[in-house]
């Protein structure tokens, strides 16, 4: 059964610079539609980017190169954009397009860039890492939140406590 994994997944990963390993505990395949089906504590790793969750499905084309990943259950992340900006995550649902180095978060998201120290919490997120943007929606009877790590100027932290104390 392991070696039916790499075999399906491996003409794919050849193509990209970094190699695509996948485990789970349960792998259903059919070659002629482009589907790859993987389950239980399924965890995938590419270069820098790690993508977890409870199921997994991979589409890939006609010369078996994946076009779409979809994450659902406990699903966690960690990935890095072009211009090397770190994320990690959470959500319930995770869709991935590796052509356009998309990602689509759904339901209790939870987004932190760690270079930045910035945090995005929502009910759906995009990714797109090639431009370096990102959209945030709040669930519907809650909005999205933003947090950002502000620096304090210390100069003029001392200034103000120099002045209240005069």
């Amino acid at each position: 059964m392991r070696k039916s994994v790499f075999l399906i997944i491996l003409p794919a990963a050849l193509l990209f610079a970094q190699e695509l390993q996948v485990k789970a505990k349960l792998f259903n395949a059919d070659q002629k539609a482009g589907i790859s089906i993987f389950e239980g504590d399924v965890n995938i790793i590419k270069g820098d980017d790690e993508l977890n969750a409870s199921k997994v499905t991979i589409y890939t084309n006609d010369k078996q190169e994946p076009t779409k990943f979809i994450a659902e259950g406990n699903s966690s992340f960690k990935i890095k954009t072009v211009e090397g900006a770190m994320y990690r995550g959470v959500a319930h649902k995770v869709i991935y397009l590796p052509q356009s180095k998309e990602y689509y978060f759904y339901r209790d998201v939870h987004l932190k860039q760690i270079n930045d120290k910035k945090e995005i919490i929502g009910d759906e997120v995009i990714l797109k890492t090639i431009e370096g943007k990102a959209y945030a929606k709040g669930a519907e009877k809650e909005p999205v939140i933003m947090i950002f790590n502000m620096p304090e100027d210390t100069n003029k932290t001392k200034n103000a406590k120099k002045e209240k104390n005069d």
